[in-house]
């Protein structure tokens, strides 16, 4: 009775299985989800959004080399106890006098040398622009790698899914095989609970397969940054570019990858810093002028009320003689940066040497994997068809049927993590890249 209610179970739990999975679901290509993912990811937008700052800082003001235009005005009053002796010895006295002094005008500052600093200053922001451009650049292809990644990463859990729900045919036939020999007398009642244990176990390995496909479209839902619960169904094949050489991939990194561009802005950046610092070694011009209103009132004195207008003009000009040495430290601190940027940049270069080797080489030996595991699963299948006819025919004992049915799921299993891992192998190659072509 308990057997006959554990098979009714398992009957049941693959009906909903099967219900499960023919829900109408949307069919997400990996050209619309990298595309959802470059209009929507955070931090694309991020980057972006700091891109942008990057460009509106680059402006001529910005860097000094316009002129500075205020306008001002002041408004003092006051409200004193006077008392004013005259030459004369006449005194006069005023409690509570009031007094104003009302000045306004408009004036202009400007800076028209100052060692030629705003001028590195300006070039330095334009590559603060660039360095935010190779920085987006950066976070999209991270981004567009993590979509890719994840999108054959659910192909891969989906073949493995049919690879699981092949199993279970097979077991459920073993299941109503076993039954009806057990029936008519032909069978022990320890066959039908050898296949109905068998049953079981390739259910749960479904559903925790299952669940790890749920999770990782979750995952791919997140970087697309919509609504994390969304279904959806994926390409059934992965399809691998063979073609790619190391001295190709080699080439294109040298000219395009981002991190190596920006590192290249960086020592640019540090050149600037010390232009800049070099720069207070020369005399600061600067030209002001400005027009101007006057008027004051006052209850005491000979002139109880003051009016005047006109145009003021001049030139400043400063040096530094000795400031405690800070010159010298800060050129040579500006110059050692420039070293860091330059060992840096050398860092990043032998880096990305190393990962290409290392990437290819993984690369390489996938493809060689994925014609052998091809191979092995194709043997697999013939084995499997030949074992299940000789059942059929009673030839042959159900642990033999067993045993060609768990290779051939082992075999499907190994041929998608070997398609998978070649995959992968050529995105971390066309990143390093710094193109990634789908």
């Amino acid at each position: 009775m308990k057997q006959r209610i554990a098979f009714l179970f398992s009957l049941l739990l693959l009906f909903f299985i099967s219900v499960e999975k023919s829900k109408a679901q949307e069919l997400l290509t990996l050209e619309d989800a990298v595309k959802i993912a470059l209009e929507s990811n955070y931090d694309i937008k991020l980057s972006a959004n700091d891109l942008a700052i990057n460009k509106n800082n680059v402006n001529l003001g910005n860097a000094g080399l316009l002129p500075v235009v205020t306008g001002n005005l002041t408004n003092n009053n006051s409200l004193q106890n006077s008392r004013q002796v005259r030459s004369d010895g006449q005194i006069t006295e005023r409690n509570g006098a009031r007094g104003s002094n009302l000045n306004y005008g408009v004036g202009l500052n400007w800076t028209i040398f100052d060692g030629f600093g705003m001028f590195a200053r300006y070039d330095q922001l334009q590559e603060f622009r660039n360095l935010g451009e190779a920085n987006l650049q950066l976070t999209i292809l991270a981004r567009v790698a993590d979509v890719i990644t994840n999108y054959f990463a659910l192909v891969q859990q989906q073949q493995q899914l049919e690879a699981n729900l092949t199993a279970i045919d097979i077991s459920r036939f073993r299941v109503k095989t076993a039954q009806s020999r057990f029936e008519i007398g032909k069978a022990a009642r320890l066959e039908v609970l050898n296949a109905q244990v068998d049953l079981n176990t390739d259910t749960t390995n479904y559903l925790r397969q299952q669940d790890l496909y749920r999770n990782t479209q979750i995952a791919l839902n997140e970087l697309m940054a919509r609504e994390v619960d969304v279904l959806f169904k994926v390409a059934d094949t992965v399809i691998i570019d063979d073609k790619l050489t190391l001295a190709q991939i080699s080439e294109r990194a040298t000219q395009q990858n981002p991190a190596l561009q920006a590192a290249l802005v960086s020592r640019r950046i540090a050149e600037l810093d010390l232009k800049q610092v070099r720069a207070n070694r020369f005399p600061t011009i600067g030209l002001n002028t400005g027009y101007n209103f006057t008027e004051s009132q006052s209850a005491l004195g000979f002139a109880t009320q003051n009016s005047g207008r006109g145009l003021t003009y001049g030139v400043t000009a400063s040096i530094n003689i000795f400031n405690g040495f800070m010159q010298r430290r800060n050129e040579q601190n500006a110059a050692l940066s420039i070293d860091n940027s330059q060992l840096n940049l050398d860092k990043i270069n032998q880096s990305i040497k190393a990962q290409l080797a290392a990437a290819f080489q993984t690369y390489r030996t996938n493809l060689s994997l994925v014609k052998l595991e091809t191979s092995n699963q194709e043997i697999a299948q013939r084995n499997l068809d030949i074992t299940l006819e000789k059942f059929r025919l009673g030839s042959i004992a159900p642990i033999e049927l067993r045993e060609a049915q768990l290779n051939l799921v082992a075999a499907q299993v190994r041929l998608s993590n070997s398609m998978y891992q070649a995959k992968l192998a050529e995105i971390s190659l066309k990143e390093i890249a710094g193109n990634i072509d789908l």
